[in-house]
C-alpha cells in the first residue's frame, strides 16, 4: 500500500520552511487557530495537481515549494504511472514536488522528472481522498450525490452507464444532424432547383471539351475566306507560275535554273556541289508548299451558312460560360460537381428517413439502458444507505436513518423523453435519475435532504460515514480530512475519533482537527506552531509524544496547558484511545 511519509513545505502561506512527518496509520494535525494547519491540506492539494494560486506564496519569497515522499510497492498504479512518465523510484520511495512562483507559473516533478501537472492529477484519484468543508458542501448537491452512489455501485452501474453514455452521444449527433436537415430543407430545395436548371441548360447545349476554342478558330477563318483564298492564289502563282501568264517569272523556274547552272560544274568543287544540293532541297520544298497552297485554296469553305451556324453555336456556348465557367472545360467540370451535389441533396429525404428511424431506435435503446441504470442505482442505494446508517450508529447517531430518493421528472412530451417504468421522463448524459440523499436524524422524523435535515455536526458525521463505506468498496491508500469534525463535540467527537482510528487500520488517515477527542485516537499527533514573527519554521511542526502530547490535549480541552483538570481529562482520553486500539 502507498503511504505518504513526509512533506516539506517552503514559503507557503505562513509556513517559512517546515517538514511534516506522517504516520502510516492515523495522524492528527493540531495547533492554534491561524497557526497554519490548513496549509498541510493546501500543500497536499498542490502535490496532487491542485490549482496553483500565486497568492499562496509567502510574502517576500520568489516561489513556494512542496515536496512529498511516498512509499510505493512495485506494481502500484502510482509506481507504474511514475515510470511511464520517466520518473525514478529509489528504495521504494517516490518523490513528488510542486513549485509555484510569485508570478503564477507552476512546475511539477515526479520521480525527479519534470511532468505536466495533469500527471499529478491522474495520481490523485489513486493515492488520496481529500475531504474538507468544501467537500461537505459539494455532497449537498444532487449531482454529486448521484456520482457518489454510482461510485459505490461499481460495475453494477458502470456497465449500463458506459453503454448508455455511448448511445446518448450518438443520439445527440443524430438529433443535431436531423435538425440541420429539417431546418435547412427550404434552402436545400432552392439549391437543388438552381442546380437542376443549370444542369438542364448544359445538357440542352451538349458542349464538347475544347469546342469553344475550335469554333473560335473556325469562325475567324470563315469570316476572312475571300482574303485567305486570294492570298493563297497569289502565293501559289509566285511559286509555281500563272498558267494564263506565259511570260511571268516564278520562283520554281528561277530556282530550277540556278540548280542546273551549278549541276554543270559541281564535279570540279565539292563546296559548290554542296550548294547545288541545297538548291535541290529548296526546289523540292517550293514544290511542296506550292502543292499545299493549291489544296488549301480548293478546300477553303466560304459558305456564309456555315459561318452563321458556327456563330450561333458559339453564342450558345458563351451563354454557358457566362454562368458556369470561364470556358467549356470549366463548365463541364461545374456540371460534374453539380450533378454530384444534386444527388446528395435529392438524397436528403432518404437521409431524413434514415436518421428518424435511427433516432427512434436510439431512444428505445436508451429506455432499456436507462431502466437498467435506475434498477442498478435502486439496488445499490438500498445497500449504500444501510451501510451509512450502520456507520452513523458508531458515530453517536444511533437512531439516524439514511436513505436515497431516486426520482424522474415527467417529460412535457414523448419527443423529449424516454420510457422509464411506463412513463415518458426527461433524460441526460447520466440517465433519467435524480438522486438525493435523505436523513432522518431520529425516530419519527421525516427523511429530509441532508442539506435541510442535518446540522453542521451531523453533516460532518454523515460525510465521514460515507467515506468509511467507500473505503470498504473503493479504497484509496490515504484519506485526508480537513476539519471534517466541525460542529461535533462531547461523546460524538469521541466516536468520530474512534471511527477514524478504525479506518486507519486499513488506510493512512490524516486529520486536521481542533478536537482533542479526535486527536487522542491518533497514532501520531503533529503540532503546528508559529514563531514570534508569525511564521512557521522547520521547528514549528513537531511530533508530540508523552508529556508534550498531554499538554497539547490539555490546551485543546481547556485552553490552558497546565490545568490539572484538563490534564486529567487529556490522560483519560489517551487511555480510552489506547484501550480501543
Amino acid at each position: 500500500m502507498s503511504v505518504l511519509e513526509e512533506m516539506r513545505i517552503r514559503s507557503l502561506g505562513v509556513i517559512d520552511d517546515a517538514v511534516v512527518e506522517l504516520s502510516p496509520g492515523f495522524t492528527a494535525v493540531t495547533g492554534e487557530t491561524g497557526a497554519g494547519k490548513t496549509m498541510v491540506v493546501t500543500s497536499l492539494g498542490l502535490l496532487l495537481g491542485g490549482r496553483a494560486d500565486p497568492a499562496l506564496v509567502r510574502v517576500g519569497a520568489k516561489a513556494a515549494v512542496v515536496e512529498g515522499r511516498i512509499t510505493v510497492s512495485p506494481g502500484d498504479s502510482a509506481a507504474v504511472r511514475a515510470e511511464e512518465a520517466g520518473g525514478e523510484i529509489e528504495d521504494g520511495a517516490l518523490i513528488i514536488s510542486r513549485t509555484v512562483s510569485a508570478e503564477g507559473r507552476s512546475r511539477a516533478h515526479l520521480g525527479g522528472r519534470s511532468v505536466p501537472v495533469g500527471v499529478l492529477t491522474e495520481l490523485a484519484d489513486e493515492l488520496v481522498a481529500v475531504h474538507g468543508q468544501t467537500d461537505q458542501q459539494g455532497l449537498l448537491k444532487p449531482a454529486r450525490q448521484r456520482q457518489a452512489l454510482d461510485r459505490y455501485a461499481g460495475g453494477g452501474v458502470e456497465g449500463p452507464h458506459t453503454k448508455y453514455a455511448a448511445a446518448y452521444r450518438r443520439l445527440r449527433a443524430v438529433v443535431t444532424e436531423l435538425g440541420e436537415l429539417t431546418t435547412r430543407a427550404r434552402e436545400r430545395a432552392q439549391e437543388a432547383d438552381l442546380l437542376r436548371f443549370g444542369l438542364d441548360e448544359v445538357a440542352a447545349v451538349e458542349p464538347l471539351p475544347g469546342e469553344d476554342t475550335e469554333l473560335a478558330a473556325e469562325a475567324e477563318r470563315l469570316g476572312h475566306a475571300e482574303a485567305l483564298a486570294s492570298a493563297a492564289a497569289l502565293a501559289h502563282a509566285a511559286l509555281a507560275g500563272d498558267p494564263e501568264d506565259q511570260e511571268g517569272v516564278d520562283a520554281t523556274t528561277v530556282v530550277a535554273a540556278a540548280g542546273r547552272s551549278l549541276d554543270a560544274v559541281r564535279a570540279h568543287d565539292p563546296a559548290l556541289a554542296a550548294l547545288a544540293d541545297r538548291i535541290g532541297e529548296i526546289s523540292i520544298l517550293l514544290a511542296d508548299v506550292a502543292g499545299e497552297l493549291a489544296g488549301y485554296a480548293d478546300q477553303l469553305d466560304a459558305d456564309p451558312l456555315r459561318l452563321a451556324a458556327v456563330e450561333e453555336r458559339r453564342a450558345s456556348l458563351t451563354a454557358l460560360t457566362r454562368k458556369y465557367g470561364q470556358d467549356i472545360t470549366s463548365v463541364l467540370a461545374w456540371a460534374e460537381d453539380g450533378a454530384s451535389r444534386l444527388t446528395e441533396l435529392e438524397g436528403d429525404d432518404d437521409r431524413i428517413g434514415e436518421l428518424t428511424a435511427e433516432r427512434d431506435a436510439l431512444r428505445g435503446e436508451l429506455s432499456v439502458l436507462g431502466q437498467e441504470l435506475t434498477d442498478a442505482r435502486t439496488e445499490a442505494a438500498a445497500r449504500f444507505a444501510a451501510a451509512v446508517t450502520e456507520e452513523l450508529s458508531s458515530l453517536a447517531m444511533p437512531h439516524a436513518r439514511v436513505s436515497f430518493a431516486i426520482r424522474q421528472t415527467e417529460a412535457p412530451d414523448e419527443e423529449s423523453g424516454i420510457d422509464i417504468g411506463g412513463r415518458s421522463v426527461l433524460y441526460g448524459p447520466s440517465g433519467a435519475d435524480e438522486v438525493e440523499l435523505l436523513l432522518a436524524p431520529h425516530p419519527g422524523a421525516q427523511p429530509r435532504p441532508i442539506a435541510k435535515g442535518a446540522s453542521g455536526g451531523e453533516l460532518s458525521r454523515v460525510m465521514l460515514a460515507v467515506e468509511v463505506v467507500f473505503a470498504g468498496s473503493d479504497p484509496v491508500p490515504t484519506y485526508l480530512f480537513d476539519e471534517v469534525d466541525a460542529g461535533v463535540g462531547g461523546k460524538a467527537a469521541v466516536e468520530v475519533g474512534r471511527r477514524l482510528a478504525k479506518l486507519a487500520r486499513s488506510a493512512q488517515v490524516v486529520v486536521v482537527t481542533h478536537l482533542p477527542q479526535v486527536a487522542a485516537f491518533a497514532d501520531r499527533q503533529l503540532l503546528v506552531e508559529k514563531t514570534v514573527d508569525g511564521s512557521v519554521t522547520r521547528s514549528g511542526v513537531t511530533v508530540l509524544e508523552g508529556e508534550d502530547r498531554v499538554r497539547e490535549l490539555s490546551r485543546m480541552l481547556a485552553g490552558q496547558e497546565d490545568s490539572e483538570t484538563a490534564r486529567a481529562h487529556a490522560e483519560e482520553l489517551l487511555e480510552t484511545a489506547r484501550a480501543d486500539g
